[in-house]
C-alpha cells in the first residue's frame, strides 16, 4: 500500500508538471513581438507589414541603450500608448477605419529560428499588437535580444542597429 501511494503521488506530481509549464530561464530572457493582422485579406496582411516596420523603427531609439530583459520590458510597457499611436497613424494614413491595441502577454510559440538563435516551443512574454480584430495571420520576431531590429529598412537609424547587433552577439 505504501508503494502504491508513493507511485500515485509521483504520477500526480508528473501530471502537474506537464499541465503547468514552467518558463525556463531562457524563455524568461526573451521578449517577442507579435503583430496580428485584422484578417487574412491581402490588404490587411499588407498593412500589417507597414505597421510592423513603423513600430520597429519607433522602438529602436528607446531600446538601443537597454541592456537587460527587465529594462526592455519596462521601456516597452511605458510606451504602449505611443506604440498604438504609431500603428493607428499608419492605419489611418492608409484608409483603415479600425484601430490597434498593444499589451504584453505570456503566450505559447512554436519552435522558431531567428538566424543562429533557436527558440524552442513554449510560453514566452510577447508584445502583442492587435490590428482591428487581430484575427488574421501574424508576424513575430524578437525584441530582446533585438534580432528583428537588425532587419530595419531605415538606414538613417544604422547607429542604433549596430549597437543592438552588438548586444545580440554578446547575449548568445
Amino acid at each position: 500500500m505504501k508503494y502504491f501511494l508513493g507511485a500515485v503521488f509521483s504520477v500526480c506530481i508528473f501530471i502537474l508538471i506537464l499541465l503547468c509549464p514552467i518558463k525556463t530561464e531562457a524563455q524568461q530572457q526573451y521578449l517577442r513581438i507579435h503583430i496580428r493582422a485584422n484578417s487574412n485579406t491581402v490588404i490587411d496582411q499588407n498593412i500589417k507589414y507597414k505597421v510592423k516596420d513603423e513600430i520597429v523603427d519607433f522602438l529602436i531609439p528607446y531600446l538601443s541603450e537597454a541592456k537587460t530583459f527587465e529594462q526592455v520590458k519596462e521601456i516597452v510597457s511605458s510606451k504602449f500608448a505611443l506604440i498604438e499611436n504609431v500603428a493607428n497613424n499608419v492605419l489611418e494614413k492608409n484608409g483603415f477605419d479600425y484601430k490597434s491595441s498593444a499589451k504584453i502577454e505570456n503566450e505559447f510559440f512554436p519552435t522558431r529560428v531567428y538566424g543562429d538563435i533557436v527558440l524552442e516551443e513554449g510560453n514566452y512574454d510577447a508584445i502583442i499588437v492587435n490590428l482591428g480584430e487581430g484575427r488574421g495571420n501574424n508576424w513575430w520576431c524578437l525584441v530582446f535580444p533585438a534580432y528583428c531590429f537588425t532587419q530595419s529598412q531605415n538606414f538613417d537609424k544604422i547607429e542604433y542597429i549596430s549597437l543592438i547587433w552588438e548586444i545580440i552577439k554578446n547575449v548568445s
